[in-house]
């Protein structure tokens, strides 16, 4: 980013502000294939059906629609975006979650800085197969951890205080000069009010109204842009993927987790446990002697289970989690309805909407555009993940596969 130069945009009235890599300006699109990735954060499949969002409903019936999508552990925010542009798991790229305890730091944080990604991304590959790349993210801790990355970057703002996203309005305004201005080949797209308005919601009914609003202007905002593609000429030669990277479950006051209290209760574990906490998952690190973890872990996963709430509390080397060791000891989910707040119950959490939880693991996944790669007005069966948009367009491109292949699988 230090030595990134600043290239000033108009877009309307607004002046935009896009960080692109040196020398950005020489950068040519090397094919006319183009590939855009909108992301509605936090969406549930249902609500697409729910007439709050035409636009999308039609676009995705369409195009090639997954009935089965899911979000992988842990459903947050960060390592889904993550997955989605390497196509590999958590253990290979170093981002389980949105919350992790740094044991170097002695201190929980979230994984918002571009060295936490320590595998290449599809980004990359494109970058350095001669394809220009852009990132349009309207959360600051995805710009931090995507950092450099893109031939060229909008930086969201202008950002609201406490959620520290930027509306819909401001991102598709920057997606729509960014496309008009500097035409990557592929674009990056998050899309945060719906998550950030279903954060707010007590309990998915309660401010209704303000989530139904985000849906129904999220659903305006995807169809400028497509509109724009369109009458560009760009859509005749365009891949486009919408999903979000996780859904929303809500929980009322009475119905939180805390698991400080009854670990720190416990004589073996008293001060030697750490807690990120993420939502509807708890990440639990053993701080103690190497000598008795095996035995530390056992304690919290039978401490964990035996509270109100909680789902399931698995080892973190769980070969079917692939979190790594960065999501520490012990893995904890809460039950649908239900939240996490740790260290305080009263104060660590008071969010209602949460996820990280297997009941928000379902999402809208499907693939439109004018390419002939894409199938029109198509329902598969097949399971798509996060995991799946790296390397559909890496196939796409024809750029390759990493090291050890994808995680992940070709979706066209």
């Amino acid at each position: 980013m230090r030595a990134s130069r600043r290239t000033f945009l108009q877009a309307g009235a607004a002046g935009l502000v896009f960080s692109s890599l040196p020398h950005a300006p020489a950068y040519t699109a090397r094919s006319r294939k183009r590939a855009y990735v909108l992301v509605i954060d936090g969406c549930r499949p249902d609500e697409l059906d729910s007439g709050l969002t035409p636009n999308l409903a039609a676009l995705r019936d369409g195009g090639l629609r997954f009935a089965q999508a899911m979000s992988m552990p842990v459903m947050e925010t960060i390592p889904n975006h993550v997955m989605m542009m390497t196509g590999l798991r958590p253990d290979r790229t170093g981002v389980p979650a949105n919350s992790v305890y740094d044991r170097e730091l002695g201190e929980v944080r979230d994984l918002d800085r571009p060295s936490d990604i320590r595998c290449e991304t599809l980004i990359g590959r494109l970058n350095r197969r001669g394809h220009t790349t852009g990132t349009v993210l309207s959360k600051d801790y995805l710009y931090g951890v995507f950092g450099g990355r893109a031939t060229h970057r909008w930086e969201p703002s202008p950002t609201l205080p406490i959620t520290e996203h930027a509306p819909d309005v401001f991102t598709i305004e920057a997606a729509l000069a960014m496309h008009e201005e500097l035409d990557p080949n592929l674009m990056f797209v998050n899309l945060g009010d719906i998550d950030r308005f279903g954060h707010a919601d007590l309990t998915g009914t309660t401010l209704q109204l303000a989530r139904q609003l985000a849906l129904a202007d999220t659903d305006v905002q995807v169809q400028r842009f497509i509109d724009a593609l369109k009458a560009s000429g760009a859509w005749e030669n365009a891949v486009v993927i919408v999903l979000a990277d996780h859904s929303m479950d809500w929980s009322t006051p009475d119905k939180v987790i805390s698991l400080a209290g009854p670990l720190a209760a416990d004589p073996l574990l008293a001060g030697k446990v750490q807690i990120a906490d993420n939502g509807g998952a708890d990440l639990l690190y053993w701080t103690g002697p190497r000598a008795q973890r095996d035995q530390a872990i056992e304690r919290m996963r039978a401490i964990a289970r035996e509270q109100d709430g909680v789902l399931a509390a698995y080892a973190r080397t769980a070969d079917w989690l692939r979190l790594g060791p960065e999501a520490g000891d012990v893995v904890v989910f809460c039950q649908a309805g239900w939240r996490f707040s740790d260290p305080d119950p009263l104060t660590s959490n008071p969010i209602p909407g949460n996820h990280g939880h297997p009941a928000t693991r379902a999402i809208p996944f499907f693939i439109a555009g004018g390419h002939p790669a894409v199938p029109t007005a198509t329902v598969s069966s097949r399971v798509a993940r996060t995991l799946d948009v790296a390397p559909t367009l890496a196939a796409f491109f024809g750029v390759g596969r990493p090291a050890g292949g994808y995680d992940g699988r070709a979706l066209l």
